[in-house]
């Protein structure tokens, strides 16, 4: 994965992509196409559609392979378990959409009455294909998703990003930016090759300005189901994500240990809170949910600053 230039001027620059430390950056080209040139008018259209959504949530990891979209579908699901929120989970990995499969979807995009999913997964033939596109396309895709689906009312928009800070993340912020994103949860595990990544991850959301409501270590341990004796199976060898969020002033929103039964029911499409009720893991979740939940309602913008004149 790429770093953000130490020097990185950010996206709502003047200087964004035009800058000394932006030359050899990988996002040089997406970001200086915003400079000197008229403003995108999908910025205002995404903005005036997402008036009927409250909160919107980016969740985001350094590496791939750490648990990021689980843990999307399952904010998803526990969101949606109140009858009375309605809840809409994106998938903007568009190279890796595994969304569909870990909702259990099959080109249906409701899973429940007040639970709607999108991702660039309903759009293939067959979840084998790839998907062989360049920043531009996946841009346009990203766009579109926002600005043309019909989201309706809905309480909580959960964006699955793909790993790093590539094209998928800065056209989710520069479409959303005007709409107010409450924030990102950033995922990682333990072991420090993970760390470093991360670090980056939330370098980038500093440099685009958006909150970062915390960060989640998954695979957290492994407690045995009989014994009931914890083993790191991925030592937290610098300290892990606690002396991280220690050291950058940020919040550890929880840890999740390793439960075998999570990626069995991501497998069979299934809610792992529902599969297993009493499971570490799952209270684990819950814990960490909820906290987000009160970073939302805390953070929530008045009505009226959402409205345009």
């Amino acid at each position: 994965m790429e770093e953000v230039p130490h020097d990185c001027p950010g996206t709502g620059s003047d200087q964004a992509g035009q800058g000394a430390a932006c030359q050899g950056c990988p996002n040089q080209r997406l970001c200086a196409s915003g400079v000197g040139a008229a403003p995108d008018p999908a910025v205002e259209e995404i903005k005036e559609k997402m008036k009927t959504v409250k909160h919107k949530i980016l969740v985001l990891s350094g590496k791939g392979g750490v648990g990021k979209s689980t843990f999307s579908a399952h904010l998803a699901h526990a969101l949606a378990e109140d009858e009375n929120t309605q809840v809409a989970l994106l998938d903007i990995d568009i190279c890796g959409p595994s969304i569909p499969k870990i909702m259990g979807l099959e080109g249906e995009q409701f899973l429940e009455d007040n639970l709607g999913v999108m991702s660039v997964g309903f759009l293939l033939s067959s979840p084998d294909d790839a998907v062989i596109w360049r920043g531009p396309k996946k841009n346009g895709m990203i766009k579109q998703f926002l600005r043309d689906v019909d989201w309706g009312e809905v309480d909580y928009l959960i964006v699955d990003t793909p790993p790093g800070t590539s094209d998928e993340h800065l056209s989710a912020v520069q479409y959303l930016a005007a709409a107010h994103i409450d924030g990102a949860v950033v995922i990682t595990t333990p072991q420090e090759v993970s760390l470093q990544d991360v670090r980056k991850e939330i370098n980038f959301c500093h440099k685009v300005k958006v909150p970062v409501i915390g960060v989640v270590e998954n695979m957290s341990g492994f407690i045995c189901p009989k014994c009931k004796k914890e083993s790191q199976i991925f030592p937290p060898t610098t300290g892990g994500a606690e002396v991280m969020c220690q050291d950058l002033k940020i919040p550890l929103l929880g840890k999740v240990p390793l439960d075998p039964h999570i990626g069995k029911s991501c497998d069979e499409g299934r809610s792992f809170l529902i599969d297993a009720p009493d499971s570490p893991a799952t209270l684990a979740y819950r814990s960490i949910i909820q906290r987000i939940q009160e970073f939302c309602r805390l953070h929530q913008p008045k009505e009226e600053n959402l409205i345009s004149p």
